[in-house]
């Protein structure tokens, strides 16, 4: 097990065909926390098929959720690539969307491994992915960044500068998404079966206390309320995002998410007020309309 570096980099970009329908759009916005408050607030556009909205970052799990069957996708299958999943972290992730997502549909996405850095006493693999509509049509790229614990030390290069930090005058906006004790149980069902999110033992032979939320659901988790407290619930609005994930979450805690404005860039950082605003996402940008 590891990584062949060489392989990695020089192999053809993988393509696959997925498909998707509302009910797993429905199920991504619940597994977020819509219509938590059902009796304040269905958020009917989230939540109920007539005029339904799709989160951009449904991008994230597209083809993978309740209408793929009970196989799920695997959380690593990349060529050069064999790493046992305790040891791997989703550390980061960017989504472009080119235009709104439909609410069922049909993408062609290719993907490759783009570098491979050595971070000393881990390895940093950066994948990149583009999806197309059967029309040929460009519906969203992605940058994802995986941590490799264990597989650094080959005398790599480092990678660019993770230098960060908020911007220094208080935030435009301070927005709170407390999350619920089942919550990874549920978002798992969008596809990323992980045990490292359900499974006690697991976790803690992993390095953790107690399953943690996934690293997608505190992305999705922060864009909806960005979405929801900085751009009037217009799911259109939001175009980019990206961010490094920097801690966990235990399902059940908060996630604070405090926006600076500079015209149509967002900068975001969240944390987990009941850990002393412990970091969750850093390095966090959007772009919106």
């Amino acid at each position: 097990m590891g990584i062949d570096i060489d392989r990695a980099l020089s192999a053809a970009p993988a393509r696959r065909t997925l498909a998707w329908n509302r009910r797993d759009v429905l199920l991504y916005h619940l597994s977020l926390g819509a219509g938590r408050d059902a009796d304040a607030d269905p958020e009917l556009r989230y939540t109920f098929e007539r005029d339904l909205r799709v989160l951009p970052t449904f991008a994230m799990v597209a083809g993978q959720g309740v209408s793929s069957g009970d196989g799920g996708v695997p959380a690593m299958s990349l060529p050069g690539i064999d790493i046992d999943l305790r040891r791997v972290l989703h550390a980061g992730q960017a989504l472009t969307v080119h235009r709104p997502l439909p609410v069922a549909g049909e993408a062609t996405v290719s993907s490759r491994v783009t570098h491979v850095w050595d971070k000393g006493k881990a390895a940093l693999i950066v994948l990149e992915g583009a999806a197309s509509a059967p029309s040929g049509e460009a519906l969203w790229t992605t940058e994802t960044q995986i941590w490799a614990r264990g597989e650094g030390g080959f005398g790599g290069e480092p990678g660019p500068d993770a230098t960060w930090s908020a911007p220094e005058r208080p935030p435009d906006h301070v927005l709170e998404s407390r999350t619920t004790p089942g919550q990874a149980l549920l978002y798992r069902l969008n596809g990323d079966l992980n045990p490292l999110h359900a499974d006690p033992e697991f976790a803690k032979a992993a390095g953790f206390e107690r399953p943690i939320l996934h690293g997608l659901a505190s992305y999705g988790i922060v864009a909806k309320a960005v979405v929801d407290g900085v751009l009037d619930g217009d799911t259109d609005r939001l175009r980019s995002v990206g961010a490094r994930f920097a801690g966990s979450l235990h399902p059940g805690q908060t996630i604070r998410t405090s926006v600076w404005r500079d015209g149509n860039t967002l900068t975001l950082s969240a944390t987990c007020p009941e850990r002393g605003d412990a970091p969750v996402l850093t390095h966090a940008v959007a772009h919106v309309a």
